[in-house]
């Protein structure tokens, strides 16, 4: 187990370049069993999660090689397992991905449940129905068991716009007889990307980044080259950082279609950014404050489905009002388990107001103190060690492995940039 030291009170400052987007990686990693032939993933990140998704390739009887630091090729010429290893998925969330794949290249799959951040109830029913809407069987038990002795096209409502159940409902349809309309669609970045390299591999796709995708059915795919795109969720940390102990930050790389809400929302916490092609320039010196409603009103930032503020952001962005001058309401309407870690920035200081599991009030500016946490998920670790990076004093962080799990590197990251951070390996 690892941890980290951090002398906070340091400004930050200098260019950075994000990892490739994990919510992209993921699915892209699993859409490699549709086709026999090599997909050579590029921009991959070298993090916890999708070294999980690489063993399970494995396990299942793909051949996954490291040609470079962030490139992976993977060949599933042989794959002929259709259960899933219960202790590998129990590992990561994003095991639930493999069932669409593996059902439409073998007819059937075994998944254990899946692991993942403890946030809040993250229901599987959507994936089923979606499944089920397309000919496919289901045994719930221990496993979730899926038989379809052919798949067939068809229209299907989501009853949520859920990423991964929208990812897993287009995996299994690009093999399917006939045509499959996808209404209520999730329409993030990520989900866009895995639709470009389904289309690279052959597949027929309509509607992408929209919530209505159409999905005509091919006999089989081929192989590919695809570059995952960067991770928003990363320049939306560092725009975070940089707002509230910055110099000057230079962001590399960013799309900036993909900032629009999130670059609205940090305007309202009083952090101002600049884009220029694909640099985001957060300036130096600046003082945020709040910027109220109309008439003085406390304004709201709340999450919703994209293109809205997305919700593993809110934890950054609350840790970014603590510093900013004014009040805030945040209303996180997804996850009733993601405002928890508010107990910790209250002990460091911060004048928070947790209302119920899904609102908080934040009141700044608040003069943060060193302290000694645990990373309890991957968005509200970061959210954590920002704070501890702002904060005066001294700060230990534990249970960091939950933040290797979607970031990488991100010591080293944050250290060529100033900040004072060490990982120490082993027990405390």
């Amino acid at each position: 187990m690892g941890r980290f030291i951090i002398e906070g009170g340091n400004r930050v400052s200098g260019e950075v370049t994000p990892s490739g987007n994990k919510n992209e990686a993921l699915p892209t990693l699993a859409a490699c069993l549709l086709t026999e032939e090599t997909v050579v993933l590029d921009n991959l990140p070298r993090i916890r999660d999708v070294l999980v998704m690489c063993e399970v390739l494995r396990d299942l009887g793909a051949g996954v090689e490291w040609t470079g630091p962030n490139q992976a090729s993977i060949t599933a010429s042989q794959v002929n397992k259709s259960v899933l290893d219960r202790e590998l998925c129990g590992r990561v969330r994003a095991s639930v991905l493999f069932a669409g794949p593996v059902m439409a290249r073998l007819g059937e799959v075994e998944l254990p449940p899946p692991g993942g951040d403890v946030i809040g109830r993250r229901k599987l029913d959507t994936h089923f129905t979606a499944f089920q809407s397309l000919g496919a069987q289901l045994e719930v038990g221990e496993s979730y068991r899926l038989h379809a002795s052919r798949l067939e096209g068809a229209e299907m409502f989501l009853d949520e716009a859920s990423v991964t159940g929208t990812e897993n409902a287009l995996m299994a349809a690009v093999l399917a007889c006939g045509t499959t309309v996808i209404e209520n669609a999730a329409c993030e970045p990520h989900v866009q990307g895995l639709c470009r390299m389904l289309e690279s591999m052959g597949a027929r796709i309509s509607g992408i980044g929209t919530n209505i995708l159409t999905v005509t059915g091919v006999d089989r795919l081929h192989g590919t080259t695809h570059r995952i795109g960067p991770d928003y969720l990363e320049v939306g940390s560092f725009i975070g950082l940089a707002g509230i102990m910055g110099d000057g930050l230079v962001i590399h790389d960013v799309i900036p279609r993909d900032l629009r809400k999130i670059r609205t929302v940090f305007d309202k916490l009083g952090v101002g950014i600049e884009l220029s092609g694909t640099d985001c320039l957060v300036k130096g010196g600046q003082a945020p404050a709040i910027r109220t409603d109309l008439h003085g009103v406390v304004p709201q930032i709340d999450d919703a489905p994209w293109p809205q503020f997305p919700t593993d952001l809110m934890s950054i962005a609350i840790v970014t009002a603590t510093r900013s001058k004014g009040t805030v309401l945040f209303f996180e309407k997804m996850y009733e388990g993601r405002m928890f870690f508010v107990d910790s920035l209250i002990s460091m200081g911060a004048s928070i107001i947790l209302c119920d599991p899904h609102r908080v009030v934040v009141a700044g500016p608040s003069n943060l103190f060193g302290a000694t946490l645990r990373s309890p998920d991957i968005r509200a670790g970061m959210a954590l060690l920002i704070a501890c990076l702002a904060a005066s004093g001294r700060s230990v962080m534990h249970n960091i492995e939950q933040i290797d799990r979607g970031y990488e590197r991100i010591d080293d990251k944050l250290k060529a940039i100033g900040a004072r951070i060490e990982r120490v390996e082993g027990p405390a």
